[in-house]
């Protein structure tokens, strides 16, 4: 349901915004592969044009991934999915 969806989407937001002051690879990519699944629905990829945080596509914030080659490949398919070419 979209109640569900947007709870999980403000949940994953919230710990975004928590990794910009205490960064953990590990744990962003385990936050790039759930938003990827979100985006695997048509409803939810729609929602996550709209609510993607900006820090997913701001390479200063995500240059701790140039050494992991699968998680950087899934933050491209989700910015394709959800139409952000900024990658």
């Amino acid at each position: 349901t979209a109640e569900r969806f947007f709870a999980v989407s403000n949940v994953l937001n919230n710990m975004v915004a928590g990794l910009a002051k205490e960064p953990s690879v590990r744990l962003l990519k385990h936050m790039i592969r759930c938003y990827l699944r979100l985006s695997e629905n048509v409803r939810g990829r729609e929602a996550l044009r709209h609510c993607l945080p900006a820090q997913l596509t701001d390479p200063s914030f995500t240059k701790c991934l140039q050494d992991d080659n699968s998680t950087r490949r899934w933050l491209q398919q989700l910015t394709y999915a959800v139409g952000d070419q900024r990658l």
